[in-house]
């Protein structure tokens, strides 16, 4: 509750600026995950391209400290800063039409890009600080997670790449950082089909709030979180070999539940091993 209030403060102050058209509570206290560690995420949606001093009047407003101050790239101003309480705020600044323009891609075109997809599940999830009624339009675009994407998020990352054929050999050899390296792409590959199918928006490039995430899934192997964990934890070769399972788990619940997909050149590339 103290974050959630503290970001409400923070809106206000936002607030003044005639150029911000809405204002977002994103991240983990937007869905009530917040601990000790948590940061204040907030996503501002602008009419116009904001200049350097709407991005820093709230900051000097409260007389904050900047961290980090980054120019406009890959379509977004962002900063962090620390309020006088230590509270970190991460601030994502958009144009409202490029928020748009990224809800078509997903919702519309059926793109599977995470960037794009964070931000479709901040709408989705975020809670309105301010422009309720622009938020009410966008929260109604990405409301119905289409068909067509979950089958794009399913067939595309069931492709786990060629270095997943090398797996016996980099274990053989003990190449230890090259294997992990493959067995965390494969397992967030794996992660990426089960998003699309419980047709839920990818809200962290790396799987952030795994736990939570899996506990949402109606569909998913059994003791998914347990089982990813020990992956990691056990020994190289049982790791692997848990994950060799998992895999075939989750080929089966792509069979079963989207029968109309063809992905027998994903199972055909699964399957060797060199």
């Amino acid at each position: 509750m103290f974050l959630l209030q503290k970001s409400k403060d923070m809106a206000e102050v936002y607030m003044q600026n005639p150029k911000i058209e809405a204002i977002i509570l994103a991240g983990s206290v937007s869905r009530n995950l917040q601990d000790e560690n948590s940061d204040i995420e907030l996503h501002i949606l602008w009419s116009t391209p904001p200049e350097e001093e709407d991005r820093k009047f709230p900051i000097k407003k409260i007389d904050g400290t900047i961290l980090a101050y980054h120019p406009y790239e890959e379509e977004a101003w962002s900063e962090s800063y620390l309020m006088k309480e230590g509270i970190k705020l991460e601030i994502s600044n958009f144009l409202s039409s490029t928020v748009e323009r990224f809800i078509s891609n997903v919702v519309e075109k059926y793109e599977t890009d995470y960037d794009k997809q964070c931000i479709v599940a901040s709408i989705y999830d975020g809670v309105s600080l301010y422009g309720n009624e622009k938020i009410r339009e966008l929260k109604n675009r990405v409301v119905e997670y289409p068909l067509e994407l979950s089958k794009h998020m399913i067939s595309e990352n069931l492709w786990l790449g060629n270095r997943w054929n090398n797996r016996k050999a980099l274990l053989k050899r003990k190449d230890w950082l090259m294997l992990y390296d493959v067995i965390c792409e494969v397992q967030k590959k794996l992660l990426g089909v089960l998003f699309g199918m419980n047709k839920m928006y990818v809200h962290h490039p790396a799987f952030k709030w795994m736990q939570y995430s899996i506990e949402q899934m109606r569909i998913k192997p059994k003791n998914l979180y347990d089982r990813m964990t020990n992956i990691l934890l056990r020994n190289p070769e049982q790791g692997l070999y848990e994950l060799e399972v998992l895999i075939e788990e989750v080929l089966i619940l792509a069979e079963n539940y989207f029968p109309e997909l063809n992905i027998s050149e994903q199972m055909k590339q699964i399957g060797f091993v060199k």
